[in-house]
């Protein structure tokens, strides 16, 4: 009995023991998990405050980018406008040109009328002159010959 009573008595002291042992354990554990917790926390509130800076930064350079693609935006609907203005100046350029153009045409073309009419009547004078020209040479030819023959009579006479 004795050793049955010191048996349990081991039994209690070895149970206590590893209870102490188990609860000594259970609270380096849980102070682990407490300090992981509380570094998650500190990381998180970390994150978080890094999260919101970004998120900061973010909108600012949003709303930079917003503001400058609308100066963009007014810059290139000046700049259309501006070449609208300027395309519709050169229609209106063009339109004329066109005109002076048609107005050439039609004035090289009286113009070239004129020439042919012109050159038309060169050519009838011209074709005139010859006839005088012809004309008169024949009469030089005759007067020629008759100064010839008066000249061969007073030499045969002489």
């Amino acid at each position: 009995m004795v050793f049955e009573r010191a048996k349990g008595l081991v039994r209690k002291v070895t149970l206590e023991l590893v209870y102490e042992v188990v609860d000594e354990r259970t609270r380096e554990i849980i102070h682990k998990i407490e300090e992981l917790e509380r570094r998650r926390e500190e990381d998180f509130r970390y994150l978080n405050q890094r999260i919101d800076q970004l998120s900061q930064k973010i909108d600012t350079e949003t709303g930079q980018l917003r503001q400058e693609m609308g100066q963009l935006r007014q810059d290139v609907k000046g700049e259309i406008d501006q070449l609208r203005g300027e395309m519709g100046q050169l229609r209106q350029e063009m339109g004329q040109l066109r005109q002076e153009m048609n107005q050439l045409r039609e004035e090289i073309k009286r113009l070239d009328e004129k020439i042919d009419t012109q050159t038309a009547q060169l050519r009838q004078e011209i074709n005139q002159i010859n006839q005088k020209i012809d004309s008169i040479q024949n009469q030089l030819n005759q007067r020629i010959d008759t100064v010839i023959q008066m000249l061969s009579e007073i030499l045969r006479s002489g």
